[in-house]
Order: structure tokens, then sequence, then C-alpha cells
């Protein structure tokens, strides 16, 4: 069982805590205000606050490290924002410092300040670079605060922050009207997700009467039909912030931002926000197996949903795209299966930090050296023009295949090996999630591998489509190959280190616990043998397509089911006509009830009214034999109406 520890109080580094959140808002705030003033040195500015965090973060994990596990929980209380009266917890503004959170915090500041420094070179011409490092800041800044609430009044703030900073960088480049479309529909489908979690929220606070994670998680809080409202909200929230399904249509589209934008939102912040949230509110979906289950089955389909789709893509960032929401997936599976999968889902989170970005920084270097292309159809042999890009981009192409001893085969084989176990949904949930798992494993092996060859593999196809002059690939400068080269040894090393030992579920066990995962439904030597035997059937599948035959420079025709994922398998027409044009009929039909109804009615008493006073205005003449006469009939009137009464 999940378990909360008693906080302690913060002393020592933890009393610094909030260094972490504040030396990248203040960075941003410089940047901001200080205008073009900041151009020349805004940017190192915007690295060093990112690098100031990290810093921080090292000094208090390495003080919560030196504590005994049932000790490794501190809550820095920064002041009472709101008190909600008698009987009812105040609400404060406070962190919560434990194993769950600081990995967290490693994984943003470590992967984000690398993506920051590779930023400098890759944005060195645009000339509002100032600006771009400010919104950086504001994203760290933002996840950090997520990751770092002890409530979820303050994580909520943190989960619209990033929402906020991913809206500024996907359009950062709003100049180009499809690129601010992208942005926008990032953050509409963002405010989908979010509301979930408002309502979640509202729910607990009508069962439990608090927001922090110390009542609403405490052992029996939440039971019955309360667990299973609050949790079905909490996973609303989660699948429009991870890109999950149903809520996953904004996520290709966010490629439209710069490439550093791309490997942040990716692997480091907005997507593993929805992972956390399930992690973090486990004890929730205990005592609820209903939407624990839907948990499971929203990770299951996203995981096929992105693999299927990144099969069929010839933009390298969309593939990219297409597999974390592949990828996340697996995490949500994970953490849906309760608590033999809360750990897993986190170790996979992690590694996938590491090699995720590493590919998405590997784009940007390939686009860098090809005039910003990204088409896979126009690549091609760029293995032997850009050798560092191609050696780093492989060790994390082999870490997401999952081939022994790269990161991958550490953390992802553990999910499925957990999904195969019955103890949570049963021994035919166990196939069925399992089996789900697996295949998936073969897909990604398949359609990364694709990626692979397409772009560094075969016969050079190096002409621009635009303008048909011909391009010169060329490795980047250290700016961005130095911290690729450092993803690349995490892309292998990781796994390697924690993998074996068990000592990441070890210092995760004060907050998911220590659990027996009891025997799969196959042996556990079966399901590495059958997973490793579809990833290299997978692998070696691309190279006989992609690698030894020549690639056409356009995409061929092909079979219904590659037409569907070209589109995203139409998850923009679902819901453009499921929510959109009903949404714009039902808008249109309101103006016109409101036109011709409401507005009729007003007009129309106002109409009767001027006719009326036109009548009325005619009889006053001014003649008083007229006066006279409408007096007598008056009276003629109410004579007979009095003399009917007595008849």
């Amino acid at each position: 069982m999940q378990t909360v520890a008693t906080f302690s109080p913060a002393v020592g580094a933890a009393s610094w805590a909030w260094l972490m959140v504040a030396i990248p808002l203040c960075s941003a705030a410089v940047l901001l205000v200080g205008g073009r003033a900041t151009n020349k040195w805004g940017h190192w500015l915007g690295v060093v606050a990112s690098w100031a965090s990290f810093a921080v973060g090292v000094a208090v994990i390495v003080q919560l490290a030196n504590l005994p596990a049932q000790a490794r929980a501190i809550d820095l209380v920064l002041y009472q924002w709101a008190n909600l009266g008698a009987g009812v917890d105040p609400i404060q503004v406070g962190m919560l410092l434990d194993p769950l959170s600081m990995t967290f915090v490693m994984l943003v500041t470590f992967v984000g300040s690398l993506i920051h420094v590779y930023a400098v070179a890759y944005m060195e011409h645009d000339e509002a670079r100032r600006r771009f490092f400010a919104y950086l800041n504001i994203f760290i800044a933002a996840m950090l605060t997520l990751v770092l609430a002890d409530s979820y009044v303050l994580l909520f703030f943190g989960w619209e922050g990033v929402g906020l900073a991913s809206y500024l960088l996907i359009g950062f480049w709003n100049q180009v009207p499809e690129y601010a479309t992208a942005a926008k529909k990032a953050f509409i489908m963002n405010r989908v997700g979010d509301m979930g979690l408002l309502l979640a929220m509202m729910a607990m606070f009508f069962f439990v009467g608090s927001f922090s994670y110390q009542k609403v998680l405490a052992e029996g809080a939440l039971t019955g039909s309360a667990a299973t409202i609050v949790g079905i909200f909490l996973l609303v929230g989660a699948c429009g912030k991870s890109a999950q399904f149903p809520l996953q249509a904004w996520l290709g589209d966010a490629m439209a931002g710069p490439t550093p934008v791309s490997a942040l939102i990716h692997a480091a912040t907005m997507v593993t926000a929805g992972v956390y949230l399930m992690v973090r509110s486990g004890v929730v979906y205990v005592a609820t197996p209903t939407a624990q289950l839907l948990v499971a089955i929203v990770g299951a389909i996203t995981l096929m949903f992105g693999a299927i789709v990144g099969c069929a893509k010839d933009d390298m960032k969309k593939v990219l795209a297409a597999s974390t929401m592949s990828q996340i997936g697996y995490m949500m599976l994970g953490a849906g299966l309760g608590p033999i999968g809360w750990a897993f889902a986190i170790l996979h989170l992690v590694g996938h930090g590491f090699f995720k970005a590493l590919m998405f920084l590997g784009a940007g270097s390939v686009m860098h050296g090809m005039n910003d292309q990204v088409n896979m159809r126009r690549f091609g042999a760029l293995s032997k023009a850009m050798k560092v890009t191609w050696v780093t981009f492989m060790m994390g192409w082999l870490a997401i295949l999952g081939v022994p001893p790269f990161t991958g085969f550490f953390t992802k084989d553990p999910i499925i090996e957990s999904a195969f176990i019955a103890g949570s949904f049963g021994t035919t949930g166990a196939w069925i999630f399992g089996l789900v798992a697996m295949v998936g494993a073969g897909i990604t092996a398949f359609y990364m591998s694709r990626l692979f060859f397409m772009t560094f593999h075969g016969k050079s196809r190096w002409t621009m489509e635009a303008d048909g002059h011909a391009v010169h690939p060329h490795e980047s400068g250290p700016l961005m190959t130095v911290p690729m080269i450092i993803l690349a040894v995490f892309a292998v090393g990781f796994g390697i280190a924690v993998g074996p030992t068990g000592w990441f579920q070890t210092w995760l066990a004060p907050v998911t616990g220590m659990h027996e995962h009891g025997e799969p439904v196959l042996p556990e030597l079966a399901i590495t043998g059958i997973t490793l035997a579809l990833v290299i059937l997978g692998a070696v599948m691309a190279w006989m397509q992609y690698g030894r035959r020549e690639v056409p420079i356009t995409a061929p025709s092909a079979s219904a089911l590659v037409v569907a994922a070209r589109n995203d398998l139409y998850q923009d027409a679902v819901n453009e006509n499921l929510f959109m044009h009903p949404g714009i009929a039902l808008t249109k039909g309101v103006t016109v009830a409101d036109k011709s109804g409401i507005d009729g009615i007003v007009e129309g008493l106002g109409k009767g009214s001027l006719g009326l006073g036109g009548v009325i205005r005619t009889i006053q003449n001014g003649q008083i034999r007229a006066y006279a006469g409408f007096i007598a009939g008056g009276a003629l009137i109410a004579l007979v109406s009095v003399l009917a009464t007595l008849v």
C-alpha cells in the first residue's frame, strides 16, 4: 500500500528548496522586463538559472538520502495563503520534499539545463532568443512547482503554469499561422483536462474538506464512490496534460515549436505531469478498482495508438512525438497496474527522459544541418556527414528499443512483465494488458528503426523540396553535441546503474511502498525472450524495407490503415465531428434563438409601444368637442356595463 509519511520540518539545505522555483522565475522576470538590454547575455542568464536550480536540488537530495527511509518526507511550509474558517484546513503554500518529488526535480533540472545549453546554439540567429529563454525558465519553474507542491492547490498552479509556458513556446514563431494554431490547439485541449483536475479538487474538498496530500491521501480518507469520482476526474486531468487517449490530438501539432521546446515538453516536463499525478495519487486508485482499471485501459490504448501512428509518419519530429505518446502510455499502464507498477512507471519515466531528450536534440541537429527539413524521405546516409549525431542518436534508438544493456531494457521491460501479473485484473486482464504491452514493444522497434534507417542510412536524398537547391549536411557545434553526448551516456548507463540492483524501487519505497509482485502468467524468461524476439523482428523488418531498399522521396499509395495512421487515425476528424461541429451548431442555434426570440420579443414590445403611442397621439388633438365626445362615450359604456350587471 502506498504510504504518506509523517512530514518532518525543513532544516539545512531543505529550507532553501524554494530557491529551485524562485531562481528561474526571477531570471525570467529579468529577461522579460529588461527587454533588448539583455539580448547579448540574457540566454546565458537563463542557462545559469536552470543549473542553479539543479545545484539546489542536488543539495536537497543529498540531505534526503542521508535520512532514514521512514523520515524522507520533508514539509517546507512557506506561508498560509487562505483561512477557510473554523473546522476547515487553511490552504498553505508549501513544498513536499520526498523521493518522488526529488526524482522529478533531478530529471527536470538536469535534462532541462542540458536543453538550455543546446538552445543557446540552436536559437543563435533568432532575434527573440532572450524571450525564448525567459519562457524556458518559466517552464522549468512551473514544472518544479507542480512536482514540489504539498497540496493539490499548489500543484494546480504549477499545472496551469506548464500549460501557459507550453502555449508560449509552441507558438513562439507565431508569425506562421499554422504554428499559432498549434499553440491554441494545445492550450484548449489542455483546458479540457484541467477541468477534470478542478472537478477532482472540488470533490476532494467535498468529501475530505482539504486539499493537502496528508489529508486527501491518508488511508481511508477516500473510499467507494468518493474515490471513484475523484480518481476518474484526476485521470481526465492526466489525459490532457500527458496527451493520453482521448485527449492526445494536440501532441503532434506541438512540434511547431523550436526543437528544444519539443525536447523539454516530451522528456522532462509537461507530458510527464500526468504520470506524476497518477502515482502521487496512487492510494486513491487502490480504493477504487474501477478507476484503476480505467487508468490501465487508457495507457494500453494510447501506447498502441501512438505506435501505430508512428509507423506511418514521414516528419521526423512527429514520429518522435508519436513515440512519446506511446511511451507515456506504457507509464500510465504501469501506474494503472497499482502498487506493483508505480515504481516501474517512474523508472521508465526517468529513463525515457534521457533517451527521448537525446533523440529530440538529435533531430534538431539533423534539422540544423539540413536547412530545417524534417521529411525523412529527403534524408538518408547522414551517418557519413554527422557522425556525432549518428552515434548519439543510435544510443537513444537502442535504448527505446529495449535492447540490453541499454536503459530501455531495464525500464520498459519491468512494466511489460508486471502487466502479465494477475494480481490487479485477474488472469484475463493479465493476458490482455501483457500482450498489448509486448506487441507494442515490437511495433516500437519497427517505427523507431524506420526513423533511424531512413535518416542515417541508405542512399542520400539530399534535395530540398521547397526551392530545389542542394543541401550540405554538417555536424553541429559543441554547444549542441556535448549535451547529446552526455544524454547518450545516460541512455546507456542509467539502466545498468539502477535496473539490476533494484535500487530505484528501494529509493521510492517511502512513497510507493515495497511490494511482492507475484508470478506472471508467463514465465519471466519467456516474457523477456518473446519481447526481445519481437523487437529484433521489428528492427529487421524496418531494415529490409528502409535500410536495404531505396526509399521513395514521395510517400507511395498505401492501405487504408496506413492512410489512417498518416492522418493520426482521424483523431482530429473525430474531435471535430463529436465536439466542434455540434458546438458550432449549438452556438448558431442559440444565436438565432437570441435574435429571433429574445430580441424579437424586446423589439416587438418596443414597436407595439410606438404604435400605441401613435394612436394616443391622434386622440390628443386639442379639440374640446372631441374630448367631450370621448367623455360621453366613456360614460355611456360605463352606464351600459352597470345596467348589464343589474339585469
